[in-house]
């Protein structure tokens, strides 16, 4: 039960709003120590666990590149070619963006695309600039609406998206899980199948909440003019 306190200690940390990676690390080391490891065996477990996920540190080249792009007029040129797209509204944008999304998840590039590397420095400034084209200066809640939507249509994408391919790890563990506990046999075929129609649902509901978006903008940029 002692080991129990590193728990309590993530809990207190995050509920004081400390910095999330101090707070996990300083449990981690406080429940190694309680546990009796030597500060030996916790260092080499450090070291063994980021080892094995260094893949998460990749965001030490994506960022700097994603910030040369933007020092160097990325976001101009997006808000440029959406102003020569006049067909092209923000509801429109965010839905195709959601059918590529959830297209190149289905074929297991779920990095591909991604809200550091595609939605901030250009879904987002494109459907800010086609929002602002077609309504005329946004207030800072639509301005975060847009955003928010924006991402919004990334994360159901890759959600719904990725469970269609055979190799990725909710499949594998679902049928690991299955065949493990209940001494079952599913085929992971037969579970990426079953998820078409789901991404199909996800699509078409959430692809209308995104054109929605367009008359919610129209509604608000009308009360703003009447108010005004």
């Amino acid at each position: 039960m002692v080991v129990l306190i590193g728990v309590a200690l993530v809990v207190i940390g995050f509920a004081l709003r400390l910095n999330p990676m101090l707070v996990v690390t300083v449990s981690g080391i406080v429940t190694a120590l309680l546990g009796g490891l030597n500060p030996v065996a916790i260092l080499d477990t450090f070291g063994a666990g980021f080892a094995s996920n260094r893949s998460v540190t990749i965001y030490v080249i994506t960022l700097p590149a994603i910030g040369l792009l933007e020092r160097y007029g990325l976001l101009q040129q997006a808000s440029r070619l959406i102003g020569k797209l006049r067909a092209l509204t923000t509801g429109r944008l965010l839905a195709a963006y959601l059918l590529i999304r959830q297209g190149t998840a289905a074929l297991g590039l779920k990095d591909m695309c991604g809200p550091a590397q595609t939605v901030r420095p250009l879904i987002a400034p494109m459907a800010l600039a086609a929002a602002i084209r077609r309504h005329g200066e946004l207030s800072d809640r639509q301005i975060e609406r847009v955003k928010a939507y924006s991402a919004s249509a990334d994360t159901v994408g890759l959600f719904f998206g990725e469970d269609i391919f055979l190799a990725i790890g909710s499949i594998l563990l679902i049928t690991s899980f299955v065949d493990s506990t209940y001494h079952l046999k599913l085929d992971a075929l037969q579970i990426a199948i079953w998820a078409i129609p789901t991404a199909v649902c996800a699509y078409l509901i959430h692809g209308a909440r995104l054109l929605w978006l367009d008359r919610t903008l129209a509604r608000t940029a009308i009360e703003q003019e009447v108010a005004a």
